[in-house]
């Protein structure tokens, strides 16, 4: 018996993703869109959806970041044990990558939740020996270097996680791209629908495009320009051969280079953002397209603090299953809530100490951001004015705790790691700055529930979603953030939160207001009225955690695009 058998039958819904963050041990992500996917492995498990997962194996990881005495980030291989964590299947597929077939092994894992309900996640593997050498670490390292590997990795997860469901017996009706990497997928589809050559509606395409499109669901993620892949024509040609027509890839991808993304977007009937504000920007940057809108959410037994979790058992029993159901928040009694925030903040105090050695105290407000280090995030713009700073904390005390990591070829996210360690050490005597190195999913369970204010500065509208302000709703944290992607619809003034300038705001403006607001509202209020903190606390709980969830993101999904 295969421990497929008891999907194989029900399953009718394929979810891909270049990332999937399964669990701290397994190092097949590198930030938030493999989390999100990993959120959406929980949450399909909870609601019992007929759905399998693909995504490369990785098996070195993404990075391991280790911070030097003077700031810079060092890099790291950061492997895992695929034997220890999945189990191996009896199948293989191959895919002509540059005139030779590379083998494909699928790795299975199992997520189940405590209710019951359990789904599959393949893992592609292309370290073979039957493989020629050089192919078989195309699926070693997650967004391995250079474009040539890249498109190498997504044939394997496109046209290679196609064969696969197949060859494992799945008979799939949907298929959902996480982000463009897996766009080859419906071109491997679309291979089967050729038009007869006397059809007298063939007129460009040499395929009949709409039962590919009647199967295919695009999320994209992503408004930065280079976060859309897009590969050369020669170097398509050279790796995949004639998989596909040239003169008609053309006319799906791009005339100048295969886009991914708008691969996907001709390919798939439906096509959402994840926030109402990405939407919207994505329909800027691809006219033409119609792009609905699906806000992410997190999965909320994954983020809550124990703490969190036993209080939120008095007041709604079923808030697991039922994040719905954390409308009760607001009746939580005070004491509780704050003796719950103090066992979240002293973990997150320990690990601080632990990580880079800096002290932190728990009688003062900690303000955190994390993120992944590069330009558009500003993780640099609390530090525009250092002085205004010092003065500041002269009257309102505080302390601040920083992660992130920057991708291996972002010198510029490397640049501001060092940045934020002179400014570390520059402000240690008035304002106590903590660097945590190594920033993954285990982190940041600490660090979303021990905060005191979770920031947030992305510059507008390059910000597609967010989720960790989610997750530090979940904790009864408020956010400080700029007006974008989730936030725009999740922020209310005073009371979930507070907004970094006002919607459509010139970014040069934040940082006034980023310093006005820590001044004269946020510090205040957090040293002067402990009554009216907490009351924000219940709040933030009752009107964002039971509204930003991963089961809510997953019902639209079912029923807006899975169900049609």
């Amino acid at each position: 018996m295969s421990p497929l058998d008891p999907f194989l039958g029900r399953t009718r819904i394929a979810y891909l993703s270049m990332e999937i963050a399964l669990d701290p041990a397994i190092h097949t992500y590198s930030g938030g869109l493999g989390i999100l996917a990993g959120d959406t492995v929980r949450s399909c498990a909870d609601l019992e959806l007929p759905v399998v997962f693909l995504t490369l194996a990785s098996r070195e990881g993404y990075l391991r970041q280790e911070i030097g005495p003077e700031g810079q980030q060092i890099d790291h291989p950061d492997p895992w044990e695929l034997e220890t964590h999945t189990t191996p299947l009896d199948a293989a597929v191959a895919v002509r990558i540059k005139g030779r077939p590379v083998w494909i092994r699928p790795w299975l894992y199992l997520h189940a939740c405590p209710h019951g309900g359990c789904v599959p996640v393949i893992l592609l593997d292309t370290r073979l020996e039957v493989n020629a050498p050089e192919d078989r670490g195309i699926t070693d390292q997650l967004y391995g270097d250079g474009a040539a590997l890249r498109l190498k990795q997504e044939a394997v997860l496109g046209i290679g996680g196609e064969r696969m469901l197949r060859a494992l017996g799945f008979e799939i009706e949907t298929y959902h791209l996480n982000e463009g990497h897996a766009a080859l997928l419906p071109l491997s589809l679309l291979r089967r629908h050729r038009l007869p050559a006397d059809r007298p509606d063939r007129r460009l395409y040499s395929y009949d495009t709409d039962p590919v499109r009647g199967r295919c669901v695009f999320t994209t993620h992503t408004p930065v320009e280079a976060g859309h892949d897009r590969f050369p024509y020669d170097l398509v040609t050279c790796t995949l051969g004639d998989f596909f027509e040239l003169d008609q890839l053309r006319l799906l991808a791009g005339e100048e280079a295969l886009n991914m993304t708008r691969l996907a977007l001709n390919l798939s009937g439906r096509v959402n953002g994840v926030a109402a504000r990405h939407a919207e920007t994505t329909r800027r940057m691809f006219p033409g397209y119609r792009v609905r809108a699906i806000t992410n959410g997190v999965h909320v037994p994954t983020w809550a603090h124990p703490a969190f979790a036993r209080l939120f058992q008095t007041v709604a029993p079923d808030w697991a299953h039922d994040p719905d159901t954390l409308l009760q928040a607001d009746k939580l009694p005070a004491e509780a809530v704050w003796a719950a925030h103090a066992e979240a903040k002293a973990a997150l105090i320990e690990e601080a100490g632990r990580r880079c050695g800096v002290m932190l105290q728990p009688d003062l407000p900690i303000l955190a951001f994390a993120r992944r280090m590069t330009g558009y995030k500003r993780p640099d713009l609390l530090f525009s004015d250092p002085e205004k700073l010092r003065a500041i904390a002269a009257r309102y005390p505080f302390q601040i705790v920083l992660a992130g990591k920057a991708h291996p070829k972002d010198e510029q996210g490397k640049t501001l790691i060092r940045a934020l360690h002179d400014h570390a050490h520059a402000l240690r005597s008035v304002v106590p700055v903590a660097f945590l190195p190594g920033y993954d999913m285990a982190l940041a369970k600490v660090m979303v529930a021990g905060a005191d204010v979770w920031l947030n500065t992305p510059v507008p509208p390059m910000e597609a979603s967010g989720t960790s302000g989610m997750k530090a709703a979940l904790n009864g944290v408020p956010n400080l953030s700029v007006l974008d992607g989730w936030w725009a619809e999740g922020c209310e003034e005073g009371v979930t939160g507070w907004a970094i300038g006002q919607d459509g705001s010139p970014p040069g403006e934040h940082a006034l207001d980023l310093y006005e607001k820590l001044e004269t509202r946020i510090l205040p209020l957090w040293h002067d009225d402990r009554t009216r903190w907490i009351w924000m606390m219940k709040q933030v709980i009752a009107r964002i955690g039971s509204r930003f969830h991963s089961q809510r993101m997953m019902r639209r999904y079912a029923t807006e695009a899975y169900l049609r």
